[in-house]
């Protein structure tokens, strides 16, 4: 049986919970068109949330990832389409480091592209009723770090056919406490859309033709 591996991060930023984590926890040992579903939570730290992902590949041996990372102020479900070599932290991560300028993995290529089917994913998400769009920006800070290192990782693994990552919004507790009007999703909303995701990337052969970019 095949593994698809979820990944999702610790709270961060003075948050008490991170809805990535929320989220993925919710499919932990869930079967899905005959794979089966783990989920591992990262740590909001530079290089050890590789370190904990890295352990987790030779582990669990999945065919497919999705890493999941909060996105405040974002109102879909964002799947991202590049990961750059670059960490420049805008804030320290949950260890005090605040690497600004450097490279995730030295040596490495510039950037990677996901390889899931990312255009089939997000029409199925809109069929559904569930926002969500192409993501040209995974940021430079954890998420990023992670969708590098995933990438990078995929690359040198053949059994793993197809990886990359989501971006969620503020869970509805979490926008509260921030400024009025910050969009937010329900969770059983953000579960369903993942189910959704992962099922289109299990079942998508070729990815379908559709614009996804945008113009600024």
């Amino acid at each position: 049986m095949s593994t698809l591996l979820l990944t999702g991060f610790e709270p961060f930023d003075g948050e008490t919970l991170n809805p990535s984590w929320e989220a993925v926890r919710q499919l932990d040992g869930e079967l899905l068109d005959g794979c089966r579903i783990v989920a591992v939570q990262l740590p909001c730290v530079f290089g050890k949330a590789l370190q904990a992902l890295c352990q987790a590949l030779a582990r669990h041996q999945p065919s497919l990832v999705l890493a999941v990372g909060q996105a405040g102020g974002r109102a879909e479900l964002s799947l991202e389409r590049v990961a750059i070599n670059l960490d420049d932290a805008r804030i320290p991560d949950n260890a005090g480091a605040q690497p600004i300028d450097v490279p995730v993995i030295a040596g490495a290529p510039a950037a990677y592209f996901s390889t899931l089917p990312l255009k089939a994913m997000v029409a199925a998400l809109r069929e559904n009723a569930i926002p969500a769009s192409v993501s040209h920006s995974a940021g430079t800070y954890v998420c990023n770090h992670v969708f590098f290192g995933l990438m990078h990782a995929a690359s040198q693994l053949p059994g793993l056919r197809r990886a990359g990552f989501l971006h969620i919004p503020y869970l509805p507790q979490q926008a509260a406490a921030h400024a009025s009007g910050t969009p937010s999703m329900a969770l059983p909303q953000i579960v369903s859309g993942m189910r959704i995701a992962l099922r289109t990337a299990i079942q998508t052969v070729h990815d379908v033709r559709l614009s996804g970019g945008t113009t600024h």
